[in-house]
């Protein structure tokens, strides 16, 4: 069983590909349960959990992120328009890389955030390829006009490195 597993894993791994072009099936809550289900298992700075997504499915919310949170980026503007789901990656300011009583406990500050990031924005990707579902990590966006569209918590930051 402990091969197979592996075999499954590094197939998922070597398989996943940054997807542009969707079907118009929509994405359920209960796949996206799943999904979140396994990103809660990505390891972060002592467990913190300082990453959060925001589930965009909303067709006036994406075509307001479409014209106010991309910089007028064509290619980030059409895969938005093209996608069921858009997840909003952020993370919780001020936890990771930090002791529970606030102190910076390594070099990297609140940067440490991002490898949270990356480490999650990973296992999500996986774990939706394992169900089926294309991904792709766009990187080309407005954080602040973005965490004003979703009504972001202050005490959060779209992911923006």
């Amino acid at each position: 069983l402990k091969g197979r597993f592996l075999m499954e894993t590094l197939e998922c791994i070597k398989s996943r590909r940054s997807v542009r072009k969707y079907s118009d099936q929509p994405v359920t809550r209960e796949v996206l349960d799943k999904i979140f289900e396994a990103v809660i298992y990505a390891p972060s700075w002592k467990n913190t959990q300082s990453v959060r997504y925001t589930v965009v499915d909303d067709p006036e919310l994406k075509e307001k992120i479409v014209e106010e949170g991309v910089l007028g980026f064509a290619l980030n503007q059409k895969t938005i328009s093209r996608c069921p789901v858009l997840l909003i990656q952020s993370t919780v300011n001020e936890r990771s890389g930090r002791s529970p009583d606030g102190s910076v406990d390594t070099s990297k500050g609140d940067t440490w955030s991002m490898y949270d990031a990356g480490i999650s924005a990973q296992t999500l990707c996986l774990a939706a390829r394992d169900y089926g579902l294309g991904t792709v990590i766009m990187g080309v966006f407005d954080e602040q006009a973005i965490a004003r569209l979703l009504h972001l918590p202050e005490d959060q930051t779209v992911t923006d490195r």
